[in-house]
């Protein structure tokens, strides 16, 4: 079994991207007072601030150009939208903020697909936290292409809409939903907590959208596939690890707190609000990436 190792200790907490070119990791921060975007230098574990008010800035992915494609969650005053930043210098670029003419809610996760097209989930959490005004749009899944403009709606039968993985030839979708949490610190157990997978057709077509797992305990947040296809989400418990077909629960990383997480070469990377830890992960021996890890 392997072990955690906690690498940072940072007001960590959403969307940590890797980048294996700055040998970096890039999270946002628990709000107090404002949620910051931080870097994490791998080499050295020093942590610097790229923004210091990324006005409710939640889950984040790799743009194809290399910046940070950023939900931006958005005030009662500033819009909630989808918006790059530049790794370099912070500045920003609004990609999407209304559809149909209508405020997003507050988007919450990002995934780019082999296409270039990009998929985000936009829950209403930020009313229920009391931060964005009442919703004018349901609770919904977003497929945006970049190049046109064009951007469609993939689902609006979800609770709340969290997290969201692509397989990596972008033909199977998989989306978390947290509709067992409303308010804060809430926990309704009649309220979905699972993942839903969909199959994806050409020109970024969706069916299905059955259940794949209910996660237990709690409800699941953070989603990522590892390069055998395996699907991992955050969870009370730890990172839970799922088969791709049945959705049996094959393995887990057991870490209480854990709120999200990325692949980065040979480790996985779990921000928690207190730290960033690492496990190392491997893609040898007779099962693939075999990560049962426990904190030590």
């Amino acid at each position: 079994m392997n072990r955690l190792t906690r690498i940072a200790h940072a007001d960590a907490h959403e969307g940590p991207v890797h980048v294996a070119e700055e040998d970096a990791l890039y999270f946002t921060s628990v709000p107090a007072p404002a949620v910051a975007i931080r870097r994490l230098d791998l080499r050295t574990g020093g942590v610097t601030t790229l923004v210091g008010d990324a006005d409710g800035a939640n889950g984040m992915t790799l743009a194809a150009d290399g910046r940070l494609l950023v939900c931006v969650q958005g005030s009662l005053s500033t819009r909630a939208r989808l918006a790059y930043v530049d790794r370099e210098t912070g500045e920003w670029q609004t990609l999407v903020d209304q559809v149909d003419g209508l405020p997003l809610n507050s988007p919450n996760d990002v995934v780019v697909g082999p296409d270039g097209a990009v998929w985000f989930t936009d829950p209403s959490y930020g009313w229920l936290q009391g931060f964005r005004p009442r919703p004018r749009r349901a609770d919904a899944v977003y497929r945006v292409e970049p190049w046109s403009g064009r951007i469609d709606v993939v689902a609006e039968d979800f609770d709340k809409p969290n997290g969201i993985a692509l397989s990596a030839d972008g033909r199977r979708l998989y989306v978390t939903d947290s509709g067992a949490n409303q308010e804060p610190g809430s926990f309704y157990a009649d309220r979905p907590h699972h993942i839903r997978a969909f199959d994806v057709g050409d020109g970024g077509v969706v069916r299905g959208g059955a259940v794949l797992a209910v996660t237990d305990p709690g409800f699941p947040d953070g989603i990522k596939l590892d390069p055998a296809g395996r699907v991992h989400a955050s969870a009370f418990s730890g990172v839970q690890v799922f088969d791709p077909g049945s959705g049996a629960l094959v393995d887990q990383i057991a870490l209480p707190g854990a709120v999200n997480f990325a692949f980065g070469d040979d480790r996985l990377f779990i921000t928690t609000d207190t730290a960033v830890w690492a496990a190392v992960v491997s893609s040898k021996g007779a099962s693939p990436w075999p990560i049962s890890a426990h904190a030590g």
